[in-house]
């Protein structure tokens, strides 16, 4: 997700600035989100600040076009697919992933804003150029302690996908990555599928 985060820690508001870029002393929490007026759409929540979407590259659309309807075809009849659905992982935690697989428990509601962590068996970001410290090192540690079982990083590797998959390892509640797949994806879990990656230079 790319973005632009902003600290807790902020020098005098300048005027210009509405008062709810300003986060309070104890961090921002997971319901602000629904309530801060005019926050711009698919803000995020990480370590209790803000974090703001900047104009995503063709390649990000495309791979999240190619993955959502590979997903929604190869997905059970109970499963739901979600593509930038925001994840309640915590009271200051509530990222927005690029795609989340709901799992058959998930309440699936016409007017949530979010998921619990519990609700979603799959996570998926596409890593954008300014976020890949937050992709690749900060949003797969807070899946994997909020108990998401899959998680899967999406590289751009000179125009085509790498797909990194990571499995839970539930002892530890840390990721292990299972695989890395650049031309076709082949799974049995979360459940049976089969992704022609190639397909991208068709979109």
């Amino acid at each position: 997700m790319t973005a632009e985060a902003v600290s807790r820690d902020m020098p005098e508001k300048p005027p210009s600035l509405p008062d709810w870029v300003f986060p309070p002393p104890e961090g921002f929490v997971a319901e602000d989100l629904d309530h801060i007026p005019e926050l711009p759409a698919h803000t995020e929540l990480i370590d209790g600040s803000l974090v703001f979407v900047s104009p995503q590259r063709d390649f990000h659309t495309a791979a999240l076009y190619l993955l959502e309807k590979a997903l929604r075809g190869a997905a059970p009849s109970d499963h739901r697919v979600r593509r930038e659905m925001s994840v309640r992982l915590s009271s200051d935690q509530r990222p927005e992933p690029d795609l989340i697989v709901l799992g058959p428990g998930a309440r699936i509601q016409p007017d949530a804003t979010f998921y619990d962590a519990d609700d979603v068996v799959l996570a998926v970001e596409v890593v954008s150029p300014d976020s890949r410290v937050r992709d690749r090192e900060r949003k797969p540690v807070l899946y994997a302690t909020a108990g998401i079982p899959h998680f899967w990083r999406v590289e751009d590797q000179d125009g085509q996908l790498m797909v990194c998959v990571y499995e839970l390892e539930p002892a530890t509640k840390t990721y292990v990555v299972t695989g890395i797949f650049h031309e076709r994806l082949r799974l049995t879990v979360p459940f049976p599928m089969d992704i022609d990656l190639t397909e991208i230079d068709q979109i």
